[in-house]
């Protein structure tokens, strides 16, 4: 009996989820990439002149656009989703459809909650497809929340994540090659005056992507990308991923 063990690489498009607070640039970053569509499941394109399906208003809407992108030829080469926490939104209406009711806390015993990821499974399934068979890079858009992280080996701090449900954010970053963090540079200055210490937060307009885990936020990359890429305007933080993503298409 021969073993079946491959050890040849396979270089497949990378999965990507970038996340951040309310107009930092989430959804140009989607835009620079290379030959990109949009499925919006959001009302946030209005200024940016970008190929998108029609507005999703439902789950089915977005699961149709996906079957159209794996039937139909086409030549885009970079996936957009914008975004997924309103993707949930309408992932868990379809789920309360299904159950006659208002809210999925409705359903008994956390099982809306239950029901709702194997609709995410589903929608990661389409995104495999498009991946896998027709060579699509995935970008996924999300808005930030700040949550209390209960760490075991410390004491219990706010950090920045996903806005996701914690089971649906769990799926979605175990998924992912690479979970971006856009964050804005921030400095912190002290003064005292008199008895009295005043801290004031200052900004110099500069964005950076986190590419790695810190308290403050969560982050992940499967490349060897530096800790912190610049989040300029000008898009060159995609030649900075282009260096150590090897499906990238050089130049593109």
């Amino acid at each position: 009996m021969t073993l079946s063990i491959e050890t040849v690489k396979t270089h497949r498009p990378p999965r990507i989820i970038i996340y951040g607070t309310s107009g930092i640039g989430k959804s140009t970053f989607g835009a620079k990439a290379y030959k990109p569509v949009f499925i919006q499941t959001e009302d946030g394109l209005d200024a940016i002149d970008v190929p998108h399906f029609p507005l999703a208003k439902d789950h089915g809407d977005v699961m149709g656009y996906l079957r159209e992108l794996a039937t139909e030829e086409h030549d885009y080469h970079t996936l957009v989703i914008d975004s997924l926490d309103w993707f949930e939104k309408l992932l868990q209406a379809q789920v309360c459809a299904e159950n006659n009711v208002k809210s999925i806390a409705e359903i008994p015993y956390g099982k809306g909650y239950e029901m709702a990821l194997d609709l995410w499974r589903q929608y990661i399934g389409a995104l495999n497809y498009l991946r896998n068979k027709k060579g699509m890079m995935i970008v996924q858009i999300a808005h930030a929340e700040i949550k209390r992280y209960e760490n075991p080996e410390t004491e219990s701090y706010d950090r920045f994540q996903i806005k996701l449900h914690h089971k649906a954010s769990a799926i979605m970053e175990e998924h992912a090659d690479i979970v971006l963090f856009a964050n804005h540079v921030v400095a912190v200055r002290k003064k005292q005056e008199g008895f009295k210490e005043t801290t004031k937060a200052i900004g110099s307009g500069k964005r950076v992507l986190h590419t790695e885990e810190r308290p403050a936020f969560k982050a992940k990359n499967r490349y060897g990308l530096p800790a912190e890429i610049p989040f300029s305007k000008d898009g060159s933080y995609w030649k900075e991923l282009v260096q150590h993503i090897p499906f990238y298409k050089k130049g593109e």
